[in-house]
């Protein structure tokens, strides 16, 4: 996709994989990088750092995605790239904790449904846009050492795969961004 005078979103955007990507987007000229993340200050740093604009949000919350993506599109425009970035690894086995499994799901899947939820009908009655999703390669492969990061990153591919085919007529394209380790935060230690 051209970058050149679109509006694209990036959660997960405080640091790392997001806080590159924004860095990227800006620099082929998208008009309004929005830099989202559940750290705030980070959010608005990498915002800052390109002249875009910063929200704090917990993506692992479909109101708070959908209130963004509501003020998004009245206060600066239509959304043409949401980049659905933001992502946590938790290790262990079948014996983590519900509560461990409930919030990997929520922020390594869920989050994608909501976004592609809330985004697929308004980007339909434009003609389409462009959904890009991060997974990692555990999603092709798997993970050792945390069964929620590989079971949450597959369904995130699955995901992506369908809407890719269920909206691909509306003019919707979707990508999945597959790295392996990138040294990030969430990678510090391991």
């Amino acid at each position: 996709m051209e970058l050149k005078d679109k509006i694209c979103v990036v959660t997960g955007a405080a640091s790392g994989i997001g806080r590159a990507l924004c860095r990227a987007f800006a620099a082929e000229g998208a008009r309004h990088v929005v830099c989202v993340d559940i750290n705030g200050e980070g959010a608005a740093q990498t915002a800052k750092d390109i002249g875009g604009h910063a929200f704090r949000v917990d993506v692992s919350d479909e109101a708070q995605i959908s209130a963004m993506v509501d003020a998004v599109e009245q206060d600066i425009g239509p959304i043409d790239l949401f980049f659905s970035n933001a992502g946590i690894a938790v290790g262990g086995g079948m014996e983590t904790p519900n509560g461990d499994w409930q919030r990997s799901w929520d922020i390594n899947v869920m989050a994608h449904v909501w976004a592609a939820r809330k985004l697929a009908p308004l980007m339909a009655t434009r003609g389409g846009g462009y959904l890009l999703n991060t997974s990692s390669a555990a999603g092709l492969l798997n993970q050792i050492g945390s069964a929620s990061y590989g079971v949450t990153k597959h369904s995130a591919v699955g995901l992506a795969e369908w809407i890719a085919i269920s909206h691909g007529d509306d003019g919707i394209k979707v990508s999945v961004l597959c790295p392996q380790a990138v040294r990030t935060e969430m990678t510090r230690g391991h």
